[in-house]
């Protein structure tokens, strides 16, 4: 836990310093006032956190203050702090099948240029260091050089990738990749997606294609879809992934690039408007560099 809250800290000091720590500096005061209530909606929402989550949330924190008699503003700082880490432990991880099912397979989804080529090498690398046997599968094949980059971070990972020739059908890859992984006793299996604009129809209807393809080679699977969001992107990530959610049915979130920006108040607004859990977050630019997601680490690395 404490290395974890370490990492986090590191990862996300650009939003504690730009956006919570102006959260963090309004309730230093002595006491709760009107004009306090303002000034926190206004600082949660340069935080990113969104209009409307930022409204539930003040709803919720307001009626506890009432209930509980919370006149002081540390004491109102430790109930948001609570109520952040309830809006993010809510949903379920989506993932936990990864670690029963075998072989167990993971979908992995997003637009271009949200780092998901090597957020799914730092996954693999992750596994392996857990012991498993690990295959990853390059079904971008709208990129002639996908399949290459994707060898590239295989091999740094010391794990197998399968892909196909650029232009081949992403559908039959998944095939034969599942195909050999159970006959080759794979214990996971990550399989790549071209990237896409969540608003390109026909790109989308691919996606369910593969994804059809992965459930009927293998019943019960992909055990996980993850949607990897550029945490730079802010609260434009939350109309991609409603648009993904709708079109593949991801089941977690894997946030990136968060050491980077000071926007990383969009992982509220994700996780409860869409009831979408965050599974991990990257935390660096090393192949190591990711973290499963800790909702209580998280929102004390955003204060601490």
């Amino acid at each position: 836990m404490r290395e974890r809250l370490v990492a986090f800290q590191e990862t996300l000091a650009r939003t504690r310093r730009a956006a919570f720590g102006r959260v963090a500096t309004l309730l230093g005061a002595t006491e709760v006032t009107p004009g306090l209530w303002d000034e926190l909606e206004a600082a949660l929402i340069q935080a990113d956190v969104g209009v409307a989550t930022t409204s539930d949330l003040l709803q919720r924190l307001r009626a506890r203050a009432a209930r509980e008699g919370i006149l002081r503003a540390a004491d109102l700082q430790s109930a948001l702090r609570d109520e952040l880490r309830r809006m993010l432990a809510a949903p379920e991880n989506g993932s936990r099948q990864l670690d029963t099912a075998r072989p167990a397979v993971a979908l992995i989804v997003g637009t271009n240029g949200s780092g998901k080529t090597t957020s799914i090498a730092k996954l693999a690398s992750r596994h392996k260091r857990d012991g498993r046997k690990v295959l990853l599968v390059a079904a971008d094949t709208f990129r002639a050089a996908a399949g290459e980059q994707l060898d590239v971070w295989a091999d740094r990972a010391g794990v197998e990738m399968i892909g196909g020739r650029p232009g081949a059908d992403p559908g039959a890859i998944a095939f034969d990749a599942l195909q050999a992984a159970q006959a080759r006793g794979f214990d996971v299996v990550l399989v790549d997606t071209a990237g896409r604009l969540h608003t390109k129809y026909n790109l989308m209807q691919e996606l369910k294609k593969v994804r059809n393809v992965i459930g009927k080679t293998l019943p019960g699977a992909p055990h996980a879809t993850y949607l990897v969001l550029d945490g730079t992107t802010g609260q434009n990530a939350l109309t991609q992934a409603r648009q993904f959610k709708a079109a593949v049915d991801v089941t977690g979130v894997i946030v990136t690039k968060l050491d980077g920006t000071a926007r990383g108040g969009m992982v509220f607004s994700i996780t409860h408007e869409l009831a979408l859990p965050v599974a991990y977050i990257g935390t660096g630019e090393k192949i190591d560099d990711i973290e499963p997601f800790d909702a209580q680490a998280f929102v004390d690395s955003l204060f601490e």
